[in-house]
């Protein structure tokens, strides 16, 4: 059995390599890629008011905002996160696009401290590194583990990842804190890890 420092090796690893395959592709490209996913049909009902949490991409990060402009404009409320310290789910504020946002850790984009708190019903979910059972390498503090978590704890919610389909995997190495999504989008398909 793989000890918790063996896998934690191991995700750095698949990290490394799958970020360095993700900067390695040019900026048309993943501007191209993220309108490819803004236009298809999305997978999952979103009822209007329905709220979708999103982020801000940083780095060579796929960006989110042409598919949230998207849902928003089909009547979903929209949310950031905002780290509220290591070890702690994140706080998911209500954002409107075009809303003034303050920098927060690592340089991220975030809702100013006035805006509510909201408990997403989708979210959208950032990562390094997927495959197609829905385990994701994230980014090593374990922020999205935990928000979904206690957000499943409180209601059904969706959680999806969205990528380029050059950071998927075979297979991730996960530990029994690693929550799963239930779908991953990419430019070239919609994988539904529900039926893994």
């Amino acid at each position: 059995m793989n000890s918790a420092a063996a896998i934690t090796e191991q995700k750095e690893l698949v990290r490394r390599e799958a970020l360095a395959r993700r900067d390695a592709m040019s900026a048309a490209e993943r501007q191209a890629a993220a309108e490819t996913i803004a236009a298809r049909a999305f997978p999952v009902d979103v009822p209007r008011g329905a709220i979708v949490s999103g982020f801000m991409p940083m780095k060579s990060e796929i960006n989110p905002l042409p598919l949230l402009k998207r849902l928003a404009a089909g009547g979903a409320r929209l949310a950031l996160p905002v780290v509220a310290g290591r070890g702690k789910p994140l706080i998911m504020r209500a954002w409107e696009v075009g809303s003034p946002l303050d920098t927060g850790v690592w340089g991220i984009r975030q809702p100013k401290p006035d805006a509510p708190e909201v408990d997403p019903d989708i979210l959208i979910v950032p990562l390094a590194a997927f495959d197609r059972t829905g385990h994701r390498v994230g980014y090593g503090a374990g922020y999205y583990d935990m928000t979904i978590h206690r957000l499943r704890g409180l209601k059904p919610v969706i959680a999806i990842g969205i990528a380029f389909a050059t950071q998927e995997i075979p297979q991730v190495p996960t530990t029994e804190r690693d929550e799963r999504l239930d779908l991953v989008l990419t430019e070239h398909e919609i994988i539904d890890c529900r039926k893994a």
